[in-house]
């Protein structure tokens, strides 16, 4: 069969990698694809947010399984497009991914079906916030309603901070129509867990889990990012912890966009803090986890595309997921500045040798290919993952392989998966 994987990034060329791998698969393509992207996938010129060409490329291709990556083409209703010309696509439709594009939506329904979560306000006006934030007088999180690239979220330990993140939103309009409606929080405690699963609406299936290192520096220091690093398994989420999170969080929210009339079909990520008063739900995510998924699929053994062909038929119950024993680090080679501002095209090295590497992947993200060459296109550019038989060994691999990677003003943390490490250590 044929498959259109919309995206560029890394969750896009681990995605593409996966299905690559599906007797099912006869022709593979990837809109708009990036540099490593382009050996596995035929990349089309097709931007992600360009719901008409795509349409309009699935239907002249016979594409007969479409795979959305990010999240805008699925707030834009591309599911819902696509599905009135009974083309098939994996992804929730437009209603149902109001779960992710906008934080109010998530809040509310998680209030409404009783999840846990942080106590939580809503502002329309600054001043209203600003009120607040300084009759509370306690650490908070600030977070835009709308989608920001991962960027909306400020944890404002003091009052300062907090009428920073409020007027940056609501006065100088930095992420635009996406911060006209706000959210004040309290800040959770504890370690957190990316929780993936997928749904066909009714039945549910867990991936994986993992963990993801927002932060730019070493020991979660700096401004968050789009994720510097991904490990798979995380140690915090044991079985009778996992049995607890679908019972308490992902069970109700699906069970929940069921009865609002917008049953939720793909993949759900609960991002999950572990608090010493058990599981509470931060925010979801209406599609794979980027780099979760880097860390995730190459310990996936069953095949990928049989798992939304299921989906899409509603027949989910029938699948059981397969997994490999080894656990999986992934980190992210990033462009010097970023997420501030950075460089753009710079030529990579190493990646030829890394290719004939046992259990090493290297997934590009802001990449693009030029005679026969990779430059940097974007602010995370590579994702190097690697398998070992446990964490210490897959961390040692993957390190090694980052080693080998070279152009001018490269960045990466070098404590990706430093929590699975002290939690085996202590116990």
């Amino acid at each position: 069969m044929k498959v259109l994987v919309i995206g560029s990034g890394g969750r896009e060329h681990a995605l593409v990698w996966k299905i690559a791998q599906s007797k099912k698969v006869s022709k593979l393509f990837c809109a708009p694809g990036n540099g490593g992207i382009a050996e596995l996938a035929q990349c089309v010129n097709i931007q992600a947010e360009d719901i008409n060409g795509l349409l309009e490329f699935a239907v002249g291709n016979g594409i007969e399984l479409t795979v959305v990556g990010p999240e805008i083409p699925l707030a834009l209703g591309i599911v819902d497009v696509f599905q009135q010309h009974n083309l098939k696509i994996f992804g929730p439709a437009k209603a149902a991914s109001q779960l992710e594009s906008s934080k109010v939506f998530a809040k509310n329904i998680m209030k409404k079906y009783h999840v846990p979560t942080a106590d939580f306000k809503t502002f329309r006006g600054k001043d209203e916030a600003l009120a607040y934030v300084r009759q509370r007088q306690k650490p908070l999180v600030i977070k835009a309603d709308g989608l920001c690239a991962g960027k909306g979220v400020f944890v404002c330990p003091q009052l300062l901070e907090q009428e920073q993140a409020i007027k940056a939103i609501m006065q100088d309009n930095v992420f635009g129509e996406a911060g006209k409606v706000i959210i004040v929080e309290e800040i959770l405690r504890g370690e957190e867990a990316s929780i993936l699963v997928i749904s066909d609406g009714k039945s549910v299936i867990s991936l994986a889990s993992s963990q993801d290192h927002k932060r730019i520096f070493d020991q979660d220091q700096g401004p968050n990012t789009g994720g510097m690093g991904a490990y798979s398994p995380a140690p915090v989420v044991t079985g009778t912890l996992l049995a607890r999170i679908h019972k308490e969080i992902i069970i109700p929210t699906i069970e929940g966009m069921q009865k609002e009339g917008t049953p939720y079909c793909g993949v759900l990520y609960a991002g999950v803090m572990i608090t010493e008063t058990g599981p509470k739900a931060l925010e979801f995510n209406v599609r794979f986890g980027d780099p979760e998924t880097q860390a995730i699929l190459p310990r996936l053994k069953t095949d990928l595309v049989e798992v939304m062909l299921k989906t899409q038929e509603r027949r989910l119950n029938e699948i059981e997921l397969s997994w490999r024993d080894e656990a999986c680090v992934c980190v992210v080679i990033a462009s010097g500045g970023y997420p501030g501002k950075y460089e753009k095209g710079r030529q990579i090295f190493g990646l030829d040798e890394l290719k004939t590497e046992k259990d090493i992947v290297v997934f590009h993200a802001g990449t693009k290919k030029e005679n026969g060459k990779i430059f940097t296109s974007g602010g995370r550019v590579l994702g190097v993952a690697g398998l070992g038989r446990d964490i210490k060994q897959a961390i040692d691999r993957t390190y090694a392989a980052v080693s080998k990677v070279r152009f001018d003003d490269l960045h990466y943390r070098r404590d990706i998966a430093y929590r699975a490490l002290e939690r085996i250590n202590a116990g």
